[in-house]
């Protein structure tokens, strides 16, 4: 693998004068960092990594002198977005510089359905941009306030809205993509339609997005509330709500998360709403759509716990901040032995994997479902929270799962084949053939490159 040698630094340093350069090693430490430590195999395999230096371009054409400089010393280079990933996606393997697009952070321009930003901007920037005209990003993780869309592109897969809009794979989903070779001679490419999935979720492997470009949806005033169902009732109700919720196509809404006892104990900011030993729904609905949501609650032997209108859920902290990977957050800051998984249940309304986990592990691995729109049903998906004893035990409860017939994107390495791709795309392989010959973004991460010739 390719390291940066300090002659190579010096000479870095030297070509990208009036670049801002940061060589300060605190500074550098914690920007070459994501939320790795939620799994404690990263943990042991990726502490001690960290980049040489962090430079942030403040525009495309900085971009540009970045990847000629690096091109040309065969420096490698991670781009980092905000740091929100959670398996090492931005942790640099062999040093060499974290690419901060920080900086490149404007929404272009805006119209109805439609938005061309900048990969450094935060969601929630973007949304609020977007919201003066009636319209909103379609789908976020639970990081949205500090989350970069291009970090999401290509870290993510979907999360807040995904209910509605389904994956960011989906066509559809994204629109074009603005990309930056790594060469000594850099350029800059346009992709739109099924060729940006050749970047998209490849952890900035396959080139340096600059700019993207987005559908919208209708920014619907959003209600949080969140249901109850009482150890009398249990757990299971509480999924059939979910997967009832989630079929019903004529209530508009934008997260459906689900958290069996004792998983709700740990949401130490809404602790006093739970009824003790309750699985819990939180969700996300239009106004508009209440009095349909309050008859599939009654009809479920649910009970609204908590509830809050559009208004009042745009202060302070929202529901969102407590589902998808936000849940495994809350629940380690409260115990750090707790790690979790990614899963994908296969559609079924009845439920009986989701059934046959939650009883067969009982509380060694405790039920977090999501429902996203897989296909275009309304589907579970998984990050169940697992009281951690060893790495044997973990891979012996993946491995269960997929025996099973749950499908496990494996959130406890770093090589992008074994997380939820299995099989790199070859459109991927070949594209960074095209785009980064000498392998020097984001190395060690994809075995399809490992051993080739690098220099």
């Amino acid at each position: 693998m390719i390291v940066a040698t300090p002659d190579k630094l010096q000479a870095l340093r030297s070509d990208l004068e009036g670049i801002e350069i940061i060589t300060d090693p605190a500074q550098v430490a914690k920007l070459s960092l994501d939320f790795y430590h939620y799994s404690p195999v990263l943990s042991r395999q990726l502490s001690d990594k960290r980049g040489d230096l962090v430079v942030r371009p403040a525009d495309e054409a900085e971009v540009m002198r970045v990847a000629a400089a690096c091109a040309r010393l065969r420096i490698p280079v991670t781009v980092r977005g905000a740091g929100t990933g959670n398996y090492g996606q931005c942790i640099p393997l062999a040093g060499g510089v974290i690419l901060d697009m920080g900086k490149l952070n404007q929404v272009l321009w805006a119209k109805p359905g439609l938005a061309r930003v900048q990969a450094g901007a935060k969601l929630m920037a973007i949304d609020k941009h977007t919201r003066e005209m009636g319209w909103e990003i379609r789908m976020a993780p639970s990081t949205y306030r500090t989350a970069t869309i291009g970090g999401f592109i290509a870290g993510g897969s979907g999360g807040i809205g995904s209910v509605t809009y389904g994956q960011l794979r989906d066509r559809g989903n994204i629109l074009g993509l603005r990309v930056v070779t790594l060469e000594e001679e850099p350029r800059v490419l346009e992709l739109r339609g099924d060729e940006v999935f050749k970047v998209s979720h490849a952890w900035g492997l396959n080139g340096i997005i600059t700019e993207v470009e987005i559908p919208l949806a209708p920014a619907y005033p959003w209600a949080e509330l969140v249901v109850a169902f009482p150890p009398e009732v249990g757990f299971m109700p509480c999924a059939h709500f979910g997967q009832a919720l989630g079929d019903a196509d004529g209530i508009l809404k934008k997260l459906v998360s689900l958290h069996a006892w004792p998983i709700p104990s740990y949401f130490a900011p809404l602790r006093g709403h739970f009824p003790e030993g309750s699985a819990v729904a939180l969700l996300m609905v239009a106004e508009c759509s209440l009095e349909p949501l309050l008859e599939l609650v009654r009809e479920h032997g649910g009970q609204v716990v908590y509830n809050k209108t559009a208004q009042e859920a745009s202060k302070g902290i929202s529901l969102g901040e407590f589902s998808w990977n936000h849940t495994t957050l809350h629940c380690r800051s409260v115990d750090p032995s707790l790690t979790y998984l990614q899963s994908a249940f296969p559609a079924d309304r009845e439920l009986k994997l989701v059934q046959h986990m939650y009883e067969y592990f009982g509380d060694e691995v405790l039920m977090h479902l999501e429902w996203i729109r897989i296909n275009g049903q309304a589907t579970p998906v998984g990050l169940q929270i697992v009281r951690f004893t060893t790495e044997e035990r973990l891979n012996e409860i993946m491995r269960y799962h997929e025996e099973q017939g749950v499908f496990i994107a494996n959130p406890h390495t770093f090589i992008i084949e074994d997380g939820g791709r299995k099989v790199m795309d070859p459109r991927q392989i070949r594209f960074k053939e095209e785009v980064d010959p000498y392998g020097l973004l984001n190395p060690g991460k994809m075995r399809s490159w490992q051993g080739r010739a690098s220099a």
